[in-house]
């Protein structure tokens, strides 16, 4: 993984009261190789438009490509290694995940990412739930997956 991030942003922890709804973010970028793919799918998801080329080429992809869970462990990877960083680290409470378009080998993916809310917990008021939508994109800025993910995160 590469990571694009600043490192003045990755050293400082932030808290809700860091966080503004609306607020942007764009993480580091991660090229996705063949061999990640296969390797992923092996171990996680052996479907044979995962694993083989032959195979891929004759399915309705057209070619080798990842798992939409692979796309989703990067998206989580790029996320950790030059996102924001949440005090007290990201916490997931759920998230929708919805995969738009394939991701083959030779794909550079980036995620941007957008606050949504944040609210108080009603019964620890040290945390707040935030909830942030997060777009992956390729190369060609052409979202492959986007997620809402609700998070909890420590409260000042």
């Amino acid at each position: 993984m590469s990571n694009d991030g600043s490192e003045s942003q990755r050293a400082q922890r932030l808290q809700v009261g860091d966080l503004r709804i609306g607020q942007r973010f764009r993480t580091g970028s991660h090229t996705v190789t063949g061999a990640q793919i296969r390797a992923f799918a092996a171990q996680f998801d052996p479907q044979p438009f995962h694993l083989d080329e032959t195979v891929a080429a004759a399915s309705l992809f057209g070619g080798l490509v990842a798992s939409g869970w692979h796309t989703a462990a990067i998206t989580m990877r790029l996320l950790v290694d030059s996102g924001p960083v949440m005090a007290g680290g990201t916490v997931g409470l759920g998230a929708d995940i919805s995969w738009l378009h394939p991701v083959r080998p030779g794909d550079v993916l980036h995620v941007e990412g957008e606050l949504l809310d944040a609210v108080p917990s009603r019964s620890r008021p040290e945390r707040m739930r935030v909830t942030m939508r997060s777009e992956t994109r390729n190369q060609h800025d052409t979202a492959v997956q986007v997620s809402i993910a609700r998070m909890l995160v420590p409260r000042r």
